[in-house]
């Protein structure tokens, strides 16, 4: 199957919380996505779709474009599509688009725990940088910050 990436719609926001249900402890709120694409000038958001159905959404992530950093907010595929890289055709999406936009280098907090995360993220050329103790207020969990440079 082929798949493709296009910009997140208001639309695409119950798909959205209904990915982030099967994939967080706390998912953000249907308010929060619309925050981001309405009010936010900072805000990127991408989704992944069959190819020959750009309606339904298996996958996003979002970034905040500030001067020359990207920050991944977050990213996410549904369970029943992981297994296939669309998280690395989804990360290699946001990255391209980030170097169009001029951003220099991107970063990302990953929980300790989520060890597949991690490895993507390694494999795409992303480091550790440190940790981020009790970042995560559902569970007190600590966060990896990863950066990477585009340029």
């Amino acid at each position: 199957m082929q798949y493709a990436l296009r910009p997140m719609l208001m639309g695409d926001i119950p798909q959205i919380v209904a990915i982030e249900k099967k994939s967080f402890p706390t998912p953000w709120s249907p308010y929060a996505f619309a925050c981001e694409l309405r009010d936010n000038e900072f805000a990127y958001y991408m989704v992944v779709t069959p190819a020959d159905d750009p309606y339904t959404v298996v996958g996003y992530g979002g970034m905040w474009l500030i001067i020359d950093e990207a920050h991944i907010t977050n990213i996410a595929i549904t369970p029943a599509y992981r297994g296939k890289a669309l998280g690395e055709f989804l990360m290699k999406g946001m990255m391209d688009l980030a170097v169009k936009k001029r951003a220099r280098r991107m970063t990302l907090e990953v929980r300790v725990s989520n060890d597949t995360a991690k490895r993507l993220y390694e494999r795409m050329g992303f480091v550790s940088a440190g940790l981020r103790p009790g970042y995560y207020i559902d569970t007190n969990e600590d966060a990896v910050i990863m950066w990477k440079e585009l340029i």
